[in-house]
């Protein structure tokens, strides 16, 4: 009970970390779908441009994310540049998941139908007209359940920062946890803050299915 009671006592420092997290995930969430966007965009153009920006996806896919982060955070100073850890974490997040929503959506971009990009084309809707307002919509339903399964991810890849000193929800409580040694009920709380953000996550998705439904993109 005097566990508890200390997490109480300390609670603010709980919600200062749950509040960094919910600002970088979404500001990081946001900036790597637009990203993932534009990329898939790009993809509609030369067949060049296709190829590099394939290739530059599939490279960041390929390397883990911390070390993108490490990168970012102590390697960048030692060209000059350097960004505070909160920035290099945001970056790390948005550049990287990105990729990753890019790739999703490229996957249903090849086998979305052709039919409605051929009549904005028969109307004379401009290539940016028919991307935003004639295949993004599609894409984004189509592609519901897997943009929800990355953004839990992207949620939890938020932890990581704490390795970069990013004092977010998981190095909060690592902090309560070092200096009175109470792991398991701030970690509980951590687990239950995390869940709670899940659960407003995927009723987000669902809701975003109802919309498609009633659009009449749902199952097309």
């Amino acid at each position: 009970m005097t566990e508890w009671l200390i997490l109480w006592d300390n609670s603010g420092i709980i919600l200062s970390g749950l509040w960094l997290t919910v600002w970088i995930f979404a500001l990081s969430s946001a900036g790597a779908f637009l990203l993932g966007c534009l990329l898939v965009y790009g993809m509609e153009g030369g067949e060049r441009l296709a190829y590099a920006l394939r290739g530059g996806v599939n490279a960041m896919r390929a390397l883990p994310f911390l070390v993108l982060a490490y990168l970012l955070y102590y390697g960048l100073p030692q060209l000059g540049l350097r960004l505070s850890a909160v920035t290099a974490g945001l970056l790390a997040m948005v550049i990287y998941h990105g990729a990753y929503f890019a790739e999703i959506l490229r996957g249903a971009r090849m086998v979305l139908p052709p039919g409605t990009v051929e009549a904005a084309k028969a109307y004379g809707f401009l290539p940016r007209t028919t991307f935003l307002r004639i295949v993004l919509p599609q894409l984004l339903l189509r592609t519901r359940p897997l943009i929800g399964n990355q953004l839990i991810y992207a949620l939890k890849d938020t932890s990581f920062l704490a390795i970069i000193t990013v004092q977010e929800l998981t190095a909060a409580a690592n902090a309560l946890q070092a200096r009175y040694f109470i792991p398991t009920e701030a970690f509980v709380v951590v687990i239950a803050l995390y869940w709670a953000i899940t659960l407003c996550l995927e009723l987000a998705v669902k809701k975003a299915g109802v919309f498609g439904t009633q659009r009449g993109f749902e199952n097309v």
